[in-house]
């Protein structure tokens, strides 16, 4: 890593109308390393970042960028200065090309006045797309690009405006293993160029593989900086939310019943899966494991009734009753739920209140003649968000001012005011910090011991260590073993997934 330093923030304090949301936060970034922000959601790190590129002011505190005291006035002042930002949500314009995307605001003036250089755009894009490896032309529609293939634009986007510092911020939360490697490559190509990249992510394994320095910060505060390779995980967690890897990963007293609740006999879709059976039993966390695509989210997305009985044989069996599931109203009404691994897009209508999207889903409930029972909605609405914990000044509130994991509690309360026995959950951990994750723990745990049936779907294998009491793990369609009690080990789950 090369020592010469490109940006320092010095007891860097941002104040909100009644809220401080940093406090003398201080940080030094050197050119060519990748330096991990980490914290829980509400640590600081988004508004640190967006002091950075410019769309907040400081209160107080000083930035030094390039050995120079320097204000940044705005997200155009940043970019000009070099420093530009990859945010979690990219906001890419699928119809335009790539080329246009990456020149987009700035492009290079033609031979006349009011013309574009379109070959000059489209040699400079060709470039970058040899650079990195993109089989695509700069004509290609961006719509036609992957999520990490959109991000690698973002970052062709960065250095074209010649970027020398570029903020990463949860880039891996949507890709695959695959692409994430890939990112990963780029990430080294670009340190060795001297560009120093700040990487945000709740991901541990990402962040021990990448990072040259890790800082930690805690309720707007700054805890700590270290190399990398002079800690570890469990020091890392104890230091964002003072407990170790052990202490949030618990499932604690169990109450599992031998009495089946949920078996799958023969499951097979004509493309994505062949010959799926197992069972899981009332009070049992059960999870499924394995690489991405290996077919996990489409064997349980297929119980839950997403792809139709045209496309879908075997046998389904709820409490030993054979269903037909021909799509999710039918599953649902069978006390069958399921949460998607895709939260913002499928799970919650950000836009609406917590009341709202706990009650649209169940307006069969609360709804007689066209006519809601408004007082029966806002009672089940707050004794299900009370019950998952959500936090929040009342159910009015929208639930996109919600952090992450307080909107999977959401999607978790929208389902338990129905009289649920069997919960599938893909992914329920994505994209929230380490002390959501031990909420959705503790709330998971409660639900087995009432009773309860979850299936749980993740590719985090601590988690699925940590949390089932059985494990399939799939590969290629395909259940490849099933492991139970001491078997369950993240080396022995990464064998047979392999």
């Amino acid at each position: 890593m090369v020592n010469k330093e490109i940006l320092r923030l010095e007891n860097i304090t941002k104040e909100f109308p009644g809220v401080k949301a940093l406090d003398g936060v201080s940080l030094q970034l050197c050119a060519g390393e990748c330096h991990a922000l980490i914290g829980e959601n509400g640590a600081g790190k988004s508004t640190l970042m967006k002091i950075v590129s410019g769309l907040y002011q400081p209160t107080s505190g000083k930035i030094i960028y390039e050995g120079r005291e320097t204000a940044i006035k705005n997200e155009k002042h940043a970019i000009d200065l070099g420093i530009a930002i990859v945010a979690q949500e990219l906001n890419p314009i699928p119809v335009l090309t790539i080329a246009d995307n990456i020149f987009m605001g700035h492009y290079p003036k033609g031979y006349m006045p009011g013309f574009i250089d379109q070959q000059k755009i489209n040699k400079i894009t060709q470039q970058y797309l040899d650079e990195f490896q993109m089989p695509f032309k700069p004509t290609t529609k961006l719509s036609k690009l992957s999520v990490s293939q959109m991000q690698m634009v973002e970052i062709m986007k960065a250095l074209d405006r010649k970027a020398k510092v570029i903020i990463l911020d949860e880039p891996s939360s949507a890709i695959t293993d695959k692409e994430t490697e890939l990112l990963f490559s780029h990430i080294e190509r670009l340190k060795r160029d001297g560009i120093s990249i700040v990487y945000i992510s709740h991901k541990m394994d990402e962040i021990f593989r990448i990072a040259d320095r890790i800082t930690v910060i805690r309720d707007g505060r700054w805890v700590s900086t270290k190399n990398a390779s002079e800690t570890d995980i469990n020091a890392v967690i104890a230091e964002m939310v003072g407990r170790s890897m052990g202490d949030y990963i618990q499932r604690g007293e169990k109450n599992i019943r031998n009495e089946v609740a949920l078996e799958v006999k023969n499951l097979s879709h004509n493309t994505l899966f062949k010959n799926v059976s197992f069972h899981v039993n009332k009070g049992e966390i059960l999870g499924i494991a394995g690489l991405m695509g290996a077919g996990r989210t489409e064997v349980v997305s297929s119980i839950f009734g997403m792809y139709g009985r045209q496309s879908v044989s075997g046998d389904i069996y709820l409490h030993g009753e054979k269903v037909n599931i021909n799509m999710p109203r039918d599953a649902i009404k069978r006390g069958l739920v399921m949460i998607s691994e895709d939260r913002r897009n499928v799970g919650i209508i950000p836009r609406l209140t917590i009341r709202h999207n706990i009650g649209l889903p169940n307006m069969d409930m609360f709804a007689k003649h066209f006519l809601v029972n408004t007082k029966t909605e806002k009672e089940s609405a707050e004794s299900s968000s009370k019950k998952m914990r959500v936090k929040a000044n009342s159910i009015d509130v929208l639930v996109s001012k919600l952090s992450g994991g307080n909107q999977q509690k959401v999607v978790l309360a929208k389902w338990l005011v129905r009289d649920i026995s069997v919960l599938i959950m893909d992914e329920p951990t994505r994209g929230i910090d380490v002390g959501a994750k031990s909420e959705i723990y503790n709330i998971m745990s409660e639900l087995a011991r009432e009773g309860m049936a979850i299936i749980m779907i993740s590719s985090e294998l601590p988690e699925v260590v940590g949390m089932s009491d059985r494990v399939y793990v799939m590969g290629e369609g395909e259940i490849r073993g099933e492991l139970v009690g001491e078997q369950i080990t993240q080396e022995n789950i990464m064998r047979m997934a392999v």
